[in-house]
């Protein structure tokens, strides 16, 4: 099976379950490359292990300069109460694993380690998302492009989905509101 392999110089993937191709959802992605169990654990999120307040300095220097750039955004994966784990390193192909609101995989903490693994049997070719588990702070900088059918339109972990519809649902009220409220421009000519 030819392959469309997009890794970049000095980028290694480490998993044999899995290849870094281009994804139609955000730029690049992880894709299996064969068969996958249900349960398997695909690849270690690996990277710099950092207290919080490194986390947070990191975190807030990288929104800014994805606000610039329009490159992606934060791959800080919360590891503990003391530290997480910076993931924008090229040995870390698991941080292109895109966003789905409806995923076949998950990630889970083990030992101190982080693992993505197979919620579902996935097959060879396909695209593998987790979801990203976002709260609500910003929501609004994440909109979601997984187009699945469960998509909620924003990246947010599925406890949140609740509150989540019930603020988009506020604010196309008041979108709606305003534009009713807003005068209409007219085109018509006065006569004197």
């Amino acid at each position: 099976m030819k392959t469309d392999n997009a890794l970049l110089p000095g980028e290694r993937c480490r998993s044999k379950w899995c290849e870094v191709r281009r994804s139609g959802i955000h730029g690049r992605g992880l894709f299996a490359k064969k068969r996958i169990p249900q349960g398997t654990p695909i690849i270690e999120y690996i990277g710099d292990r950092i207290d919080k307040e490194e986390s947070n300095r990191r975190g807030w220097a990288r929104i800014a300069y994805a606000k610039e750039t329009g490159d992606a955004a934060v791959y800080i994966f919360t590891l503990n109460d003391h530290h997480d784990i910076d993931g924008n390193v090229p040995q870390n192909s698991a941080r292109l694993i895109n966003h789905s609101c409806d995923p076949n995989c998950e990630s889970y903490i083990e030992e101190d380690r982080i693992w993505i693994a197979a919620l579902r049997d996935i097959e060879e070719g396909e695209e593998l998302f987790y979801n990203y588990g976002f709260d609500l702070e910003s929501w609004r900088e994440h909109p979601c492009r997984c187009g699945s059918p469960r998509c909620v339109g924003y990246i947010a972990g599925e406890e949140y989905w609740p509150e989540l519809k019930k603020r988009i649902a506020r604010r196309e009220v008041r979108a709606k509101t305003k534009a009713a409220a807003d005068p209409k421009p007219t085109n018509r000519r006065r006569s004197a």
